[in-house]
């Protein structure tokens, strides 16, 4: 979900890992040259889910990154399957409460362009958590604890999984 920390933590773990860091939404950024709030606003919600699905097939064939999706993106079955198949998926679990703390000021979210973004988030919590745990490989609670410490149990759990 938004707020999880899928950048921050990502970013940290790739570092961790001497691997390479891509972020789905920056790539998207990149390669339509303006914001995903403009994408939104010019393609509707639809248009940016099949721009989503079309670099997420394209750089989930790149090996060893760690990549951080954007939270929509298990909303299609399509791109579940690539995730699946092509990584370790990793769930970064929060309270709706806690994401609504850690992304209530940040105005570059449109679909939280709403009278009540916390509530926003829990309709949002609710309709996705059953896909993120049905894709996920590991389940990582980030509401409490530093991201390094986060950063280290998501690194261990990994290790012990390629032994």
């Amino acid at each position: 979900m938004m707020g999880a920390g899928k950048t921050t933590i990502g970013r940290a773990l790739a570092r961790a890992m001497n691997r390479d860091f891509l972020d789905l939404d920056h790539e998207i950024v990149g390669r339509c040259g303006v914001s995903i709030p403009v994408i939104f606003d010019i393609e509707g919600e639809e248009g940016f889910r099949n721009r989503e699905s079309m670099v997420l097939e394209e750089v989930a064939r790149i090996d060893g990154i760690v990549l951080a999706t954007g939270g929509g993106a298990v909303l299609r079955e399509a791109n579940r399957a690539i995730l699946r198949r092509r990584g370790i998926v990793i769930y970064l679990k929060a309270s709706a409460d806690e994401l609504y703390r850690r992304v209530a000021k940040d105005r570059n979210r449109p679909l939280l362009a709403t009278p009540n973004p916390k509530a926003r988030i829990a309709e949002l919590l609710a309709q996705r958590e059953s896909l993120y745990e049905s894709v996920a490989d590991l389940t990582i609670e980030t509401g409490s604890g530093s991201i390094s410490s986060v950063v280290k149990t998501i690194h261990n759990l990994l290790q012990k999984n390629q032994e």
